[in-house]
């Protein structure tokens, strides 16, 4: 399964329980992993589990660690700078480059070679 988010993007979280209220303004958080084949990513902050750990030398006092779970790729949406919101993004080909562009305002996402 291809996503549309890469590790870096700045996301919105639209459903779940990590989802903002659209009235108090939505922060946007940093992805830091993506799972494409299994259509997850990993977004800081946001599904926070608790790993329980033995003791061992990397973790010498042991007990409970929290760490960031995957969501699933459509419970969250890319943010647009200009538009300053979640937007939907379209692809277009300028010159061999593809390009990630707002649906909304129509600006530039990214450049990819």
């Amino acid at each position: 399964m291809k996503t549309h988010i890469r590790k870096g993007d700045l996301v919105v979280v639209i459903s779940g329980d990590d989802k903002v209220d659209n009235r108090k303004g939505s922060l946007p958080r940093r992805v830091i992993r993506v799972h494409p084949k299994e259509g997850r990513v990993v977004v800081e902050g946001v599904n926070l589990v608790y790993k329980h750990v033995r003791k061992s030398q990397k973790h010498p006092q042991g007990g409970r660690i929290r760490k960031e779970a995957p969501l699933d790729v459509s419970n969250v949406m890319l943010w647009c700078e200009n538009c300053k919101g979640p937007v939907r993004i379209g692809i277009k080909v300028d010159e061999g480059k593809k390009e990630r562009v707002c649906r909304k305002c129509g600006g530039v996402i990214e450049t990819k070679k």
